[in-house]
């Protein structure tokens, strides 16, 4: 028997789980799935909890629903992987081997890579929404909260979901307004990019809204430190932005799991071939979602897709076959922007977003770089077809893995 091993089981795991289920002849394979915990949580809900928009409810579920039948979980912390002895070391002494390897560790928020971040303050007057306790934490302060200086911050990238810090500042302003207190808060929007955004024209509309919404930005801030007494983020040059509330987003790193193993860089993500998730530096392990050090957004999306294409190059690598270099980098993400509405961009490596309709040309029904109510729909649809369709490995109707480029008006 031929034993393939998933090192975690959050999106990009759990999808590969039950992509390879139907598609590995058992008994010949075994199939395991290796994590320590006990919930499965939709993390873009993260974003919704600090509003009460969503419950904790609605975005932990229990890991057990969601690995098929068939496939073993395997519940333990991992130590390290020994990928020369093609071996999973775990904490409580037990050895998994494996012919084929799957990392998806995902990524972590690091706040104390900057000085004091961590500090008095943590989850006092500065917070992050990128963990369950954190957007918990936000949303018990701003439930309470009679106004001030709110700062949305990023620290450095790349990040898991890079538009959510913009979505947080935009529903920050919509929730201000409900509670008839918008002219009580400042918002201030701080990033180390020189822009609202990665890709030029998506800057553009996202700069736009901001300055409609009364949203201040600070940009080519690269932070040094955290003063928890002045409650000031401080940058390398010496400027100081205050606050009453600091939203941060820490730096972002992979698994520690992958700097125990030396299989991962300075910031323990894995070097990954963009094109086929396979590992640069050993043929028998993949690597997708956000443990990988691809160009592409860290996502869920971006995760889905990979899977999809990941799937194929398994069984391609099991039968001795070439790897297709399929995988483009598509991102396809909602960005809520408040009152209702969102915008939708979709784009690769090459191909930054722009205006159009998708899925179908011409038709859509989403619009692309648009507010719309239908996005804020689709975005608000999606904990559905997470839960239910994108974890089973369910393939999307008429959504490629690849980006279309059907529907989009280039200039």
């Amino acid at each position: 028997m031929k034993h393939l091993v998933i090192l975690g089981a959050g999106t990009a795991g759990t999808m590969m789980a039950n992509h390879l289920n139907h598609h590995l002849k058992k008994p010949e394979w075994q199939i395991s799935i290796v994590d320590e915990r006990e919930e499965h949580h939709y993390q873009p809900g993260y974003l919704f909890l600090p509003f009460d928009i969503y419950t904790p409810e609605d975005i932990v579920k229990h890991i057990e629903e969601f690995v098929p039948k068939g496939v073993c979980l395997v519940k333990g912390q991992i130590n390290k992987v020994l990928p020369k002895e093609n071996k999973v070391k775990m904490a409580d002494g037990n050895e998994l081997n494996y012919d084929v390897l799957i990392v998806a560790t995902g990524a972590k928020i690091a706040p104390e890579e900057i000085e004091g971040m961590k500090g008095g303050e943590w989850q006092k007057s500065v917070f992050d929404f990128y963990t369950f306790e954190g957007a918990l934490a936000l949303r018990n302060k701003l439930r309470d909260w009679e106004g001030g200086n709110l700062v949305v911050h990023i620290t450095e990238m790349p990040i898991k979901c890079p538009v959510a810090p913009l979505e947080f500042a935009f529903l920050a302003d919509s929730y201000f307004k409900h509670k008839h207190m918008r002219d009580k808060v400042e918002i201030t929007y701080v990033t180390p990019l020189s822009g609202a955004f990665t890709k030029p024209k998506a800057t553009e509309a996202l700069e736009h809204l901001l300055h409609e919404k009364h949203i201040n930005i600070e940009s080519d801030f690269a932070i040094e430190h955290v003063d928890n007494e002045t409650k000031e983020i401080v940058d390398y040059g010496g400027k100081a932005i205050p606050f009453d509330i600091l939203v941060t987003v820490p730096t972002n790193k992979g698994d520690e799991v992958m700097a125990r193993s030396g299989m991962g860089d300075d910031l323990n993500y894995v070097p990954t071939h963009k094109a086929t998730l396979q590992s640069k530096e050993y043929a028998n392990v993949f690597v997708l979602g956000d443990a990988s050090n691809i160009p592409a957004s860290k996502a869920g999306s971006v995760a889905h897709f990979e899977a999809e294409i990941l799937t194929e190059n398994i069984l391609r690598f099991v039968k001795g076959e070439p790897l297709k270099e399929e995988f483009d980098g598509h991102a396809n993400c909602f960005i809520e922007t408040g009152n209702g509405k969102a915008l939708l961009i979709d784009f690769n490596y090459t191909h930054e977003p722009v205006e159009g309709t998708f899925p179908f040309a011409g038709v859509g029904p989403l619009r692309l770089l648009k507010e719309s109510r239908m996005n804020h729909l689709g975005k608000l649809a999606f904990r559905w077809i997470y839960w239910n369709v994108l974890l089973k490995g369910t393939h999307i109707p008429f959504v490629s893995a690849t980006m279309s480029e059907a529907g989009k008006k280039y200039n």
